[in-house]
């Protein structure tokens, strides 16, 4: 069993409100994403250089069936939506690099993918499920959480980042 990720779902969820009832954040309440520099498929990926970007962070590993279904998804939306400041990054939770890479290779990612073999990004971001999934805001903030992935999530997803982008782009005016 991967052993950070059942770490994971053995610890008590301390910050119950760190999502609520809902997977949506307060922007009243803003509660900022946790930082992280981790070793990337082609560089290093350090969550302050998004800042500026709204960020899809998904966590994800090379067993995850839904994981698979879930790359098609980040492909498309990182293609339509990145030239309007909207960046996928997806970080993997093998504690083997090589089971990582044999994932990529059959299902490539067109977006940014990061490595944490010790979980302790998926630690300080609480996942609880396989993938896990949230969009920050341009400021750091966490504003929506998702867990796991299922084909109803795709259309609620992109909605969400939609509506983001959209406001963020006014906003911006």
């Amino acid at each position: 069993m991967f052993a950070p990720l059942l770490r994971i779902s053995l610890t008590v969820f301390a910050l119950y409100g760190f999502f609520g009832s809902s997977n949506a954040f307060s922007a009243d309440n803003a509660i900022k994403a946790p930082e992280f520099r981790l070793e990337g498929q082609n560089k290093q990926i350090d969550l302050k250089n998004y800042r500026g970007k709204i960020v899809y962070l998904d966590f994800w590993a090379s067993w995850c069936q839904p994981c698979r279904k879930s790359f098609g998804w980040m492909n498309k939306m990182q293609k339509a939506y990145g030239e309007e400041g909207f960046s996928v990054i997806a970080i993997n939770l093998d504690e083997s690099r090589d089971q990582a890479n044999k994932f990529l290779k059959q299902v490539p990612a067109n977006f940014d993918v990061a490595f944490d073999p010790k979980g302790n990004t998926a630690e300080s971001y609480q996942v609880k499920a396989m993938p896990s999934s949230y969009i920050i805001d341009k400021k750091g903030n966490l504003i929506y959480a998702n867990k796991g992935f299922r084909a109803n999530d795709e259309e609620k997803l992109e909605a969400k980042i939609r509506n983001i982008v959209r406001q963020s782009t006014v906003a911006s005016r």
